[in-house]
C-alpha cells in the first residue's frame, strides 16, 4: 500500500474466530464502516472482524505507518520527529527491568522500530538486539544510535540460539500481530532460564477505555487487531509458557506533544478537535501523560 489513506481506505475481507477458544459467535460491541469490535462470549477475548489479508497487514508498516496524514485512525503523525519523547518514555520504562536485572545482560526488542528503546538500554551497558517489520525503520535504528544487532523480519524467523537473551520485550507490539501466541512462544525459547519477558498493550478493561466506549483511542481498526484485558494477557502468556509476576498501569503512561493531544481528541469528535486548535501554538511542547489504560506486563519463564 502507498498511503495512510490507502490503508484507512482497505477494505476488509477476512472474518475471523475467536483467536484464544475459536468460538465464532461473538457478540458486537460497535460497528465502524466494514469493521466491527466483538467480544467473544465464551473467553471474553475483543477484537476486529473482519480484517486485511495478510500481505496487505504487513505492507501497511514498512513505511507509511510512521508518517501518516490520518493518525487517529492509522499509524503515526510523524514517528522519527518525536523522537526525545519516545527516548524519554523508555528512559522511565526501563526502570522495570533494571530493578529486577541490576546487571547489563542482553535483550531483544520484538517490533524495535527506529530503537529507541534499545538506544536507552545501550545507555546503561546492554547488550542491544531488535527485529523490526518494517526494513525502512530497521535501517534508520542502525543510522541514529549505531545499533549493529538489528534484523528486518520477525522473531520467529530470527536464528538466535535458544537461551540467548536475559530480557525480550515487546512494547506496543501484540495487539498487531495476527498469531502473537507463535511470537511469544519463540520468545520462551530464546530467553534464558531466569530470563523476563515485557509486554505493554493497550487495556480493553480499564476505565478509561470504558467511559470512552467506541471512542478510545486504540480502537484503531487496521492495525489493532486484538484488544487485550488482565484475565485475556494472562491467558495468552500462559498459552506461551509463562507466569506472570507483575501487571500494572504504572510507567504505562508515555511524554507526547500538544500535538499529539489535538490529534487524538479529534477521534472523540471532531468538534474538540476544532476547541484544541490553539494548542498548535506550543504544538512541540510535550508532557506526561498516564491514563491507565495500558498494560506493562512482567512475565517469567516457565521451568
Amino acid at each position: 500500500m502507498k498511503s495512510a489513506t490507502d490503508v484507512v481506505s482497505a477494505t476488509p475481507t477476512r472474518e475471523v474466530p475467536c483467536y484464544l477458544c475459536g468460538r465464532t459467535d461473538p457478540s458486537t460491541m460497535f460497528a465502524q464502516g466494514p469493521y466491527r469490535v466483538v467480544r467473544c462470549q465464551g473467553c471474553r477475548l475483543v477484537f476486529t472482524t473482519p480484517r486485511l489479508s495478510p500481505e496487505q497487514i504487513e505492507a501497511m508498516y514498512q513505511t507509511a505507518y510512521w508518517s501518516s496524514e490520518c493518525a487517529k485512525d492509522f499509524g503515526y503523525t510523524d514517528y522519527l520527529n518525536d523522537r526525545e519523547l519516545y527516548l524519554a518514555t523508555y528512559r522511565m520504562r526501563r526502570e522495570v527491568i533494571t530493578s529486577r536485572k541490576p546487571t547489563p545482560g542482553r535483550v531483544l526488542d520484538v517490533g524495535s522500530a527506529a530503537g529507541f528503546f534499545l538506544a536507552t538500554m545501550k545507555e546503561v551497558g546492554w547488550e542491544c538486539h531488535g527485529i523490526e517489520l518494517s526494513e525502512f525503520m530497521a535501517a534508520k535504528s542502525k543510522e541514529l544510535f549505531q545499533l549493529e544487532h538489528i534484523r528486518s523480519g520477525t522473531i520467529t524467523s530470527s536464528p538466535y540460539p535458544n537461551g540467548f537473551f536475559d530480557v525480550v520485550t515487546f512494547w506496543d507490539v501484540i495487539e498487531h500481530l495476527e498469531d502473537p501466541l507463535v511470537h511469544l512462544t519463540k520468545a520462551r525459547d530464546l530467553l534464558k532460564p531466569d530470563g523476563l519477558l515485557i509486554v505493554e498493550t493497550q487495556n480493553v478493561e480499564s476505565r478509561f477505555a470504558r467511559v470512552m466506549g467506541k471512542n478510545w483511542q486504540h480502537y484503531k481498526m487496521a492495525e489493532h487487531l486484538y484488544h487485550f484485558g488482565p484475565s485475556t494477557v494472562r491467558t495468552l502468556l500462559d498459552r506461551a509458557g509463562f507466569d506472570v509476576v507483575e501487571n500494572t498501569g504504572k510507567r504505562g503512561g508515555k511524554k507526547v506533544s500538544f500535538d499529539f493531544i489535538r490529534e487524538r481528541v479529534g477521534k472523540i469528535h471532531p468538534v474538540l478537535s476544532t476547541l484544541a486548535s490553539p494548542l498548535k501554538l506550543i504544538g512541540r511542547a510535550s508532557l506526561y501523560v498516564n491514563l491507565f489504560d495500558e498494560m506493562l506486563v512482567v512475565a517469567k519463564k516457565r521451568a
